[in-house]
């Protein structure tokens, strides 16, 4: 008894330190910037004020706009990519297929701000700064979902493949209207995963768009901070506006996602 009691209190502590940041932020999002640093608690009357500061003083639009254009078109080019290539790792036999995966794997390891200087000057060379593609070809091969595709590939039946190659479907028809239905919620889990690192990404966005026109969501919130007296209480609207197309997005697809992150362990 008193084992279990102690389970439910970790697991309420637990909850309760992971859902305060979100509890805190959506307050906050209704409070005045003073009220917000002096650390109140409380639903304030603010929330209408924010929201219209943020929307008439900032290019928060614009920022929507780009972010919803650079993730999705990513998100889709990224999945499939991954999907075709660890369907491939997986399905046709090949000496050198393990020595390869692991190159794959070990780029891994390469710290990204590494990779910066050298990324940059490759796409000045091909004149695409400052446009979407310099932000949406760096992440369409991806090591880990190609792994991830890869590892899940191993539960898909291959008899079900010699069955329609027998029947005299090409490959390209083989994958999409046998293998990407079997293996949707793989794919479920890899497009939130991949929705969520491209929407809040950062770094690189940050030195690849370089006007205002083409910045994307979190770009603009980082600005926002970074003015000489931050508005506490638009920022935390802002913040609320960037997290809900990746909340919605989970909620919708969480038992999918599940599912896919199970698989990946089988």
């Amino acid at each position: 008894m008193i084992k279990k009691t102690a389970k439910y209190v970790f697991l309420c502590i637990a909850s309760f330190l992971s859902i305060f940041p979100f509890l805190w932020m959506i307050i906050s999002a209704t409070n005045a910037s003073v009220d917000i640093t002096s650390g109140r608690m409380m639903l304030g009357n603010q929330l209408f004020t924010n929201i219209h500061t943020l929307f008439t003083t900032t290019n928060i639009v614009t920022g929507i706009k780009n972010s919803m254009i650079i993730t999705v078109i990513a998100t889709v080019l990224t999945v499939l990519v991954a999907a075709m290539a660890g369907y491939g790792f997986e399905i046709y036999k090949s000496r050198i297929k393990d020595k390869v995966m692991a190159l794959l794997l070990m780029s891994m390891m390469v710290p990204m701000a590494t990779l910066l200087i050298p990324r940059y000057r490759m796409f000045a060379k091909w004149g695409l700064l400052n446009t979407f593609l310099s932000v949406i070809l760096p992440s369409m091969a991806t090591a880990f979902l190609i792994f991830f595709f890869r590892q899940n590939t191993k539960s898909f039946s291959k008899e079900i493949l010699q069955a329609a190659r027998v029947d005299g479907l090409g490959e390209m028809k083989s994958f999409f209207l046998i293998y990407c239905p079997v293996m949707r919620s793989t794919f479920a889990a890899a497009t939130i995963i991949t929705f969520m690192n491209i929407w809040n990404s950062y770094l690189w966005p940050l030195v690849a768009l370089q006007t205002d026109d083409k910045m994307t969501l979190p770009l603009i919130i980082s600005a926002m901070n970074s003015a000489y007296t931050p508005d506490f209480g638009m920022i935390m609207v802002a913040i609320v506006t960037a997290t809900f197309p990746t909340a919605a997005i989970f909620f919708i697809m969480q038992k999918s996602f599940v599912e896919g992150m199970l698989g990946s362990v089988k």
